[in-house]
């Protein structure tokens, strides 16, 4: 399988490591640390030393509860970190929902289209579309995200019921809609969504059962780094779930990214590059010895 995007045609006949960029100051796991243009750009070439495959740079927090960013400010945060990272030579994502960003990151040669709204939003001044935007470009890859009502509120009344079936009817939409306003099947990945509107167990249940969406017939991005629902199951108490820190979150963030791989993603999106790719190493070495 491949996934087409802008610059690179990325083959995903093995997984690929997504490394996090957050050019934000109030991120849950690392707001602040690479908020500014040079901690970001160096984030970035790190990243790839470590052994990332595609660098996802994002200028809002998304985490529940979190206030939206003015445009003018989050793209102040990301342009910078966009023009040098189109230079690294590996394929570049933007996490946005704005289609004023996805279309300045385009312009500056951003590889591929991260949207936790899945192009649905509707708050362009302008009335520009998500969807128009990567449907006016000639091959910019897009990742389509499951999320349950919005970042703000989707915590505070998650989905109810079995998700599989919700959240595999949505993507199967999403990416309907897209291919019929001219979008190539080969530059769409998925994304369920972890943490996004679900309870712990319903996270739970789409990493169990994950390869229920593979016949949809796109790739899988998996993301989840750090999420609070792998804290909920490694601690002892609720107080502790929300202060466990990121070095904590390590360990069982790179045991659930290799879980996905094994279940059939073919990204991972994680903040701990290196851990996941060595961990990565000994799955592909286990495979190939089979």
């Amino acid at each position: 399988m491949f996934w087409q995007t802008s610059r690179f045609t990325i083959d995903l006949s093995s997984p690929k490591v997504m490394g996090i960029v957050n050019v934000t100051p109030d991120s849950f796991s690392d707001g602040g640390q690479f908020a500014s243009r040079d901690a970001a750009i160096a984030h970035c070439d790190q990243l790839l030393k470590d052994g990332a495959d595609i660098l996802d740079i994002g200028g809002e927090s998304t985490r529940p509860g979190a206030p939206a960013v003015p445009l003018d400010e989050e793209l102040a945060r990301v342009l910078p970190v966009v023009r040098h990272a189109v230079t690294l030579g590996v394929p570049v994502s933007v996490d946005t929902y704005k289609p004023a960003v996805m279309q300045a990151v385009l312009d500056l040669g951003a590889d591929i289209i991260n949207d936790i709204w899945a192009l649905r939003w509707q708050g362009d001044a302008h009335g520009l579309t998500g969807q128009q935007v990567a449907s006016a470009h000639a091959s910019c890859g897009v990742c389509l995200m499951h999320m349950h009502r919005e970042p703000q509120t989707m915590q505070m009344a998650p989905m109810e019921g079995d998700v599989l079936p919700q959240v595999y009817f949505f993507l199967q939409q999403a990416a309907l809609q897209l291919q019929e306003l001219g979008v190539d099947a080969k530059r769409i990945c998925l994304d369920p969504g972890i943490g996004f509107g679900k309870t712990v167990q319903q996270n739970f249940a789409l990493l169990a059962r994950q390869a229920e969406l593979l016949p949809l017939g796109y790739p899988v991005l998996a993301g989840w780094s750090r999420k609070s629902s792998l804290a909920a199951v490694t601690q002892t108490s609720l107080g502790s779930v929300a202060t466990m820190d990121a070095q904590e979150r390590m360990v069982p963030s790179v045991a659930a990214a290799l879980i996905a791989v094994q279940n059939g993603a073919t990204v991972v999106r994680v903040h701990d590059v290196k851990q996941t790719v060595q961990s990565l190493k000994v799955w592909a070495a286990c495979q190939a010895a089979r």
